[in-house]
């Protein structure tokens, strides 16, 4: 009998050896077809395999197991364990969230990289980890606005057009210029501009070429040295996921994690010159904004955007300013 018992725990420890510990990643982006914020997720989960430490990850791309805006309730509940997020899809749960999708507090790419060290940054992260979620890598798109009409590029462009807008920010400064909101997410855009839904669109570079919203528009203003779109998308994780693993599988994690942010800061810039690319093979118009032109959104946006940040939210203004602090 005595053997038969050492038997049965040998097996069961054995079993529990051998079954590694499985993580579900997802996010709204294509899979398969080069999507840097996939890809951000595919490395995590090719290293986790590599390492040894009895960990899978299994990647959901293209909305597959939570639509786009129930990602953030699935992180913090721990229904989810990883995802590539735009965290202003959360602005919602946490207003502050919404200061990363601000109009012209970016800029540009180089200004991105040292936004990432700032105390701005540092007080964002501070809130996400308060909600129970962590971040695994940080990732700034640029952005840019399309329209099946004309070309945008001075405030008065936009007046009375049905733009989509990422987030409350940015429909703030539109809404400010003259124009109506459309409320969904990047994967729905195609379908609005296709139908007549929306007539204008803002996303990030990446989803521009990812959804091909070249096949509907006009003209596109790209990011150029003067971007008012910037958009933090970081690869999240619940806490509750994270603190359930050994030190080994979290450590392999978090060096994943910035493998990943380091091949997104190498593929940034090429995100933009890819979309200009493509939308100028398709017979797109491409332009970026003049200093002057970008100036003329800034004053719409602090009348607008800013005012009501910093009037809604608490340290808003502290925020913003944190932000325009960082040269």
């Amino acid at each position: 009998m005595k053997a038969f018992g050492a038997l049965i725990i040998a097996a069961v420890c054995g079993s529990a050896v051998a079954a590694p510990v499985v993580l579900r990643a997802s996010h709204q982006f294509p899979g398969g077809k080069g999507d840097v914020r996939d890809e951000m997720v595919q490395i995590i989960a090719r290293d986790a395999k590599a390492a040894g430490v009895d960990l899978d990850v299994q990647v959901y791309p293209g909305a597959a197991l939570f639509k786009p805006n129930e990602q953030w309730n699935a992180l913090v509940n721990g229904q989810l364990d990883i995802s590539s997020f735009p965290l202003d899809y959360a602005s919602g749960k946490e207003r502050a969230f919404g200061a990363t999708l601000m109009p012209g507090l970016v800029r540009n790419h180089e200004r991105a990289q040292r936004i990432n060290d700032s105390q701005f940054m540092k007080d964002i992260k501070a809130k996400i980890e308060k909600a129970g979620v962590i971040v695994l890598s940080d990732a700034w798109l640029a952005g840019a606005v399309a329209s099946k009409k004309a070309c945008i590029r001075a405030p008065a462009d936009i007046k009375g057009q049905k733009i989509r807008s990422a987030g409350p920010t940015f429909a703030s400064m539109w809404q400010a210029a003259g124009a109506s909101i459309v409320s969904i997410p990047s994967n729905e855009v195609y379908n609005a501009l296709q139908t007549g839904v929306a007539e204008a669109t803002d996303t990030s570079t990446g989803s521009f070429v990812s959804f091909r919203i070249y096949e509907q528009v006009k003209c596109i203003t790209a990011p150029g040295d003067n971007a008012l779109w910037f958009m933090y998308e970081p690869v999240l994780m619940s806490k509750k996921s994270f603190d359930r693993l050994d030190k080994k599988q979290q450590d392999v994690l978090l060096k994943a994690g910035k493998k990943a942010q380091d091949y997104f800061a190498k593929e940034a810039k090429g995100l933009d010159d890819e979309m200009v690319k493509v939308f100028k093979d398709h017979k797109v118009d491409v332009v970026t904004l003049s200093p002057a032109e970008y100036d003329a959104w800034i004053n719409v946006a602090k009348e607008s955007s800013y005012a009501e940040f910093a009037k809604e939210v608490p340290d808003g203004k502290q925020l913003i300013d944190e932000a325009l602090a960082v040269k």
